[in-house]
């Protein structure tokens, strides 16, 4: 028997075209083929070398979870829409496997924190089969969803309509790239009633979604879960096929399911029974996979992008490209700033800055004689004010925000413009969107705190890294 644990999307009118930032000074451009149209145009992305099964599964994602490990990054926003490589948010990775993977059909489910994630969704994915059902209350079910299980239970009634075979169950929230197709037609020709992806690799941290043990036939024979504040759950599995295999091995499970649609509504109908005979097998996967488990992953997650190595997700593979929300913004404009090793973002406003090792979102606006290391800024939901123009402070150029502004700023400085100020020096942080950062403003952890809750100056530190909340304000001259 399994536990689910996952996340979901929605649908809209925009434009979809995969975002390959250029290689090496040389353009990439994607083949028509790749480019997802509107809901009026009947364009999907797709691959010939792939076998068109659309028919058989839809997907299931959740963009969310109850207990979110990426806090304060999830203050105002779910797992999902948490923003990565300076242009994405997670949950992008996840339906771009499911679109390069020809898989029409995409239910995402959302409840916590979904108002960014919901508008991301339905803005970015029109026409290619995505719908978001938000968490609900109906006179049958009062409450909102328990969890993910739960969710799709109370889905049923919607999921049932879709004529498929299977359903694929997916977190929204993880980095990886996987071809679905394989694994779907692995689970097919096993004839199993559930097919769970595990690490290929024996691991012994807990990824959160538990440990498969496996026979060398890719039986899996029993599935534990350790959590710190409930006791371990041990689920037996009976095969109806015998195997004499002694030889087991433990994976760690990484949240992805395929399941048979008839075994999926008797389970969920009946709650999840502790002993069925169900044939349950595991599907090694060998790539790059973060669950997001912390700050500190996320964190890494993204410098792997800055260094020239194979290491970390590939957002340059033009075979299986990554898609998100296009936003039309201008090119950056840079004036005299030094920049090395790191990927800058769309319609930035860079001055006499110095640049290493770092993330720029959208957007972010940095002042003369700035120097910025190994961070991650994400930038700003709106341009407040013209100074690429040398036009007063008072002139603005706002533009629609991508996500509602925070209220939570801490102190008056409305007088601080969103971006970075001058001489200022940030090292191994994390910036949230629209923060208000002053002149001569150190961020560089100088007593090496490990762990830190400064919420109410704008900023809290998890494993060392200095986190900036979404809208807060630091003043000239502090120090962090």
């Amino acid at each position: 028997m399994v536990i689910l644990q996952l996340a979901l999307p929605t649908t809209s009118s925009a434009n979809l075209r995969p975002k390959l930032p250029s290689l090496g000074g040389k353009q990439v451009t994607v083949p028509p083929s790749l480019c997802v149209s509107n809901s009026q145009q009947s364009e999907h992305p797709t691959s010939s070398s792939r076998p068109a099964n659309r028919q058989s599964v839809a997907a299931i994602v959740f963009g969310d979870g109850s207990e979110s490990q990426l806090y304060p990054l999830t203050k105002r926003r779910s797992e999902g829409a948490v923003h990565i490589a300076g242009s994405y948010r997670l949950i992008d990775a996840v339906v771009s496997n499911c679109i390069n993977s020809n898989i029409t059909k995409i239910y995402a489910l959302t409840q916590f924190n979904s108002t960014s994630l919901n508008s991301h969704l339905c803005r970015a994915y029109s026409g290619v089969g995505l719908e978001v059902v938000a968490a609900y209350q109906s006179p049958e079910a009062r409450g909102w969803f328990q969890g993910t299980a739960d969710a799709v239970r109370r889905c049923l009634w919607l999921v049932e309509e879709h004529p498929v075979a299977e359903f694929l169950v997916l977190p929204g929230y993880h980095l990886y790239r996987m071809d679905y197709q394989k694994l779907i037609q692995a689970h097919q020709q096993s004839k199993a009633d559930i097919t769970i992806v595990a690490l290929s690799a024996e691991i012994s941290r807990e990824t959160g979604f538990g440990f498969l043990e496996v026979n060398s036939e890719n039986q899996v024979v029993e599935f534990s879960k350790r959590s710190e504040k409930e006791p371990a759950t041990i689920i037996s599995v009976k095969s109806p096929r015998k195997s004499n295999d002694n030889g087991y091995k433990k994976l760690a499970s990484m949240g992805i399911y395929v399941v048979k649609k008839e075994i999926m509504i008797k389970l969920l109908s009946e709650h999840f029974p502790r002993q069925m005979d169900l044939e349950v097998e595991a599907f090694a996967f060998d790539g790059y996979w973060e669950d997001m488990r912390n700050i500190e992953a996320f964190y890494q997650a993204n410098m792997e992008i800055t260094k020239k190595t194979d290491v970390g997700y590939n957002f340059y593979d033009r075979d299986s490209p990554l898609y998100t929300l296009p936003r039309n913004l201008p090119p950056t404009l840079i004036t005299d700033a030094v920049i090395t090793d790191s990927v800058i973002g769309d319609g930035c406003i860079l001055d006499r800055c110095e640049i290493r090792g770092t993330i720029v979102g959208l957007r972010t606006k940095i002042g003369d004689r700035a120097v910025i290391e190994d961070s991650v800024i994400m930038g700003s939901d709106i341009y407040q004010a013209c100074f690429h123009l040398h036009l007063p402070l008072t002139s603005v150029c706002f533009q629609q925000p991508e996500d509602e502004l925070s209220s939570g700023m801490k102190g008056t400085g409305n007088d601080i413009p969103i971006g970075i100020g001058e001489d200022t020096h940030i090292r191994k942080a994390i910036v949230d969107k629209n923060a208000r950062i002053g002149k001569q403003v150190l961020i560089v952890n100088r007593d090496n705190v490990q762990e830190g809750n400064r919420e109410a100056h704008g900023y809290t530190i998890s494993e060392g890294i200095v986190v900036v909340l979404k809208g807060a304000v630091i003043p000239d001259g502090s120090i962090l």
